[in-house]
């Protein structure tokens, strides 16, 4: 599914050979929903329509489909939920996949479905407006071409299907002291593997679940990792009782209240991991599905890292005051030298900047 400038079944743009794009011209009239982005649920919307027999257009922003999956995560990625409950509609993972499928797996799933309900993405087409007009009763959707400003386009269609989730944009906190630090700071979204690191002593800062993967990736190439713990955090096993975690979680909420399910997964925790409070990471008041509920932060599901942690190879720090030339001074008053710095503070939609309502 590589991206091509100019595969849109109802453009009446204007293109020429000198831009390899959209040039100005009139509104493309599209005789159905447009989708923006082609990530999972981008291209699973895309699919129903079709089986429905309703013809959309995919706009995405870069020149593949699932760019999150296949430009911004780390190799040793794998799915942290069992395949049954990350499938598409009406096309299965194939059945010689594992129950956490890695992410080429992953990519090479979502680029057979593409595939399989003959779905054309228009590539290098960023949404910088989507706006409501009124007077003509009709959605006006304003693109520009990738890295190319001069490559305009305007879409007119009856909805909007916005699918392009909660991690459009990377999070790059403002730390003092970050033009001082001498060592690379980069985003996980820039982080493929812990190679280049060997050796090397290196400060993740986050403890979402690729806060964690990272350092245990970090461990698996033979670098000094060190975890930055602000905030309270739940961390649960991967599977209790010989079935996922999430599995179970949804089970149990058929029939019992979510308190009830959170004082099971904290008893099955406490006695499968111990007390994850003894090792700088201190629980949250509320548990972990009510927290999910009621803030939408996510527990860790531990793949590994917690038994590093234990073991001393990652050890666990608290906020950060401030960096220095080669060092970072912590909240609590304690120096250490790092060599490199890798941010896993997440993501956020860019929806507002372009959604006009």
């Amino acid at each position: 599914m590589e991206g091509k400038r100019v595969n849109d079944p109802f453009a009446t743009v204007k293109t020429s050979s000198n831009d390899n794009g959209y040039s100005a011209g009139k509104p493309v009239c599209v005789p159905g929903p447009i989708i923006i982005g082609s990530g999972p649920s981008g291209l699973a919307a895309a699919a129903c329509l079709k089986e429905k027999g309703v013809p959309s257009l995919i706009l995405e922003r870069e020149n593949c489909i699932a760019s999150l999956w296949q430009l911004k995560t780390y190799d040793r990625l794998r799915l942290h939920l069992p395949k049954q409950f990350c499938e598409l509609p009406l096309l299965p993972f194939p059945s010689d996949f594992p129950n956490y499928p890695t992410k080429q797996q992953f990519i090479s799933y979502l680029e057979g479905y593409a595939r399989h309900f003959e779905l054309d993405p228009v590539f290098d087409r960023t949404v910088v407006s989507a706006e409501f007009d009124s007077g003509c009763g009709f959605w006006r959707v304003r693109t520009v071409g990738g890295g190319q400003p001069e490559a305009t386009a305007e879409y007119l269609c009856l909805w909007v299907i916005v699918a392009t989730g909660e991690n459009a944009e990377e999070v790059v906190p403002k730390i003092e002291g970050m033009g001082e630090f001498e060592g690379s700071i980069v985003h996980t979204s820039g982080y493929k593997t812990g190679k280049c690191f060997l050796g090397k002593k290196v400060l993740v800062v986050g403890c979402g679940n690729s806060g964690m993967e990272v350092c245990l990736d970090l461990c698996t190439f033979d670098a000094q990792p060190s975890l930055v713990v602000r905030d309270s955090v739940h961390v649960l096993p991967q599977e209790m009782l010989g079935r996922s975690t999430f599995g179970l979680s949804m089970w149990l909420l058929k029939w019992l209240p979510v308190r009830m399910v959170d004082r099971f997964l904290l008893l099955m925790s406490r006695m499968m991991i111990g007390d994850t409070a003894r090792f700088g990471l201190t629980r949250p008041d509320l548990g972990p599905i009510e927290l999910k509920n009621a803030t939408g932060k996510t527990p860790v599901l531990d793949i590994g890292t917690l038994e590093q942690i234990k073991s001393g190879k990652i050890k666990v720090w608290p906020g950060i005051k401030r960096l220095k030339r080669h060092s970072v001074e912590f909240v609590d008053g304690r120096i250490q030298d790092f060599d490199a710095i890798i941010l896993a503070t997440g993501y956020k939609s860019n929806v507002p900047s372009w959604l006009k309502v």
